[in-house]
């Protein structure tokens, strides 16, 4: 009888055993490493970014120059990164601020070219900082500087850094701004110069910089980047939104409140891992119709520069917003179809 029930005992244990076996098996098959991506997507430092698609199906992607000379890079899927080469050399780069970095770069692709404008500046420099512009025929460069627009102290607006191009009604305008106020004005139709006569206006406050608009539904959505960008592990920078039913605003948070008095709403903040989340890229749309954003962060666990992330952005009751309001560890990967 004991020897009996010994063998039920093995024969039920063995029964359970395979059927662990076979659950474990069905998760792992149904778990297929190509399709979810870790963050961040580039554990290298690309401060920073700034997104198009190009004519060629790719998207490229350029950033504040840790790589000098501002680093590009070109992906099908915004997970997978080839680093293909910088928008300058040491022969070209830009020069109007001597021993100046190239920050904050914007691409865009403005009649047939693509037009790149970039900051320069010292840090400190808030007066002799400017914004300028290059253009190349290729996304991969090489780009052929067209100077400064203008600088702080030309434009008298301390801090001119962090441009933004976009056009509307047929006009175009740049926007650009860190800490001492974002401000608007109009270009020229090849975006290479301002517009003569034009006058700069006031969009927002002094709390922001980094600023990106989207347009949806009727509604322009302004991000900006408040906090510290640049203290490491220490840093504090947040990402942002208002928004206005007109290019100028007035941009609002969800109360009602104006970004001119600094109020806005938190679209991603730090978590355990990652701090310093800012500074956005344009939104990309992938084939299923999900919004994407790019941003930079300071990875914690490997606090040397900061880093490349990728992240969804959803939309609730006309609102943007990232899941939990910090970035992904392990997120579904955009859908692109060949």
């Amino acid at each position: 009888m004991k020897i009996l029930k010994l063998i039920l005992v093995a024969l039920l244990l063995s029964q359970v055993t395979l059927a662990c076996d076979n659950n474990k098996n069905a998760t792992e098959n149904n778990t297929d490493e190509n399709e979810v991506y870790q963050n961040p997507v580039v554990p290298k430092s690309l401060p920073d970014p700034t997104i198009v698609k190009a004519e060629d199906g790719f998207f490229y992607l350029y950033a504040t120059e840790d790589i000098r000379n501002t680093p590009i890079h070109k992906s099908k899927d915004l997970v997978n990164w080839e680093f293909v080469g910088t928008a300058f050399t040491n022969e070209t780069r830009p020069d109007f601020e001597p021993d100046g970095g190239l920050w904050a770069p914007d691409i865009n692709y403005i009649d047939g070219k693509y037009v790149l404008y970039y900051s320069m500046s010292v840090w400190g420099g808030e007066w002799t900082c400017g914004i300028g512009v290059a253009t190349s025929d290729s996304p991969e460069g090489p780009f052929t500087d067209h100077g400064k627009l203008f600088r702080s102290n030309e434009i008298e607006v301390q801090n001119s850094i962090d441009p933004f191009y976009i056009e509307e009604d047929g006009k175009h305008y740049l926007f650009w701004g860190s800490f001492r106020g974002i401000y608007v004005i109009e270009l020229t139709s090849d975006g290479l110069s301002l517009e003569p006569d034009a006058e700069k206006q006031q969009i927002a406050g002094t709390a922001y910089e980094g600023t990106y608009i989207h347009k949806k539904d009727g509604w322009y959505y302004m991000f900006a980047s408040i906090g510290s960008c640049c203290e490491g592990v220490n840093s504090t920078y947040t990402t942002v939104v208002g928004r206005s039913e007109n290019l100028f605003g007035p941009y609002k948070n969800k109360a009602g409140q104006n970004m001119m008095e600094n109020h806005h709403e938190v679209i991603i903040h730090k978590n355990e891992r990652f701090v310093g989340t800012g500074h956005n890229s344009e939104i990309v749309k992938d084939d299923a119709g999900s919004d994407w954003i790019f941003y930079h962060a300071v990875d914690k666990n490997n606090p040397q520069g900061r880093v490349l992330m990728l992240d969804e952005v959803q939309w609730q009751n006309g609102w943007p917003y990232v899941d939990g309001n910090s970035p992904s560890n392990v997120k579904k990967v955009p859908v692109f179809n060949e």
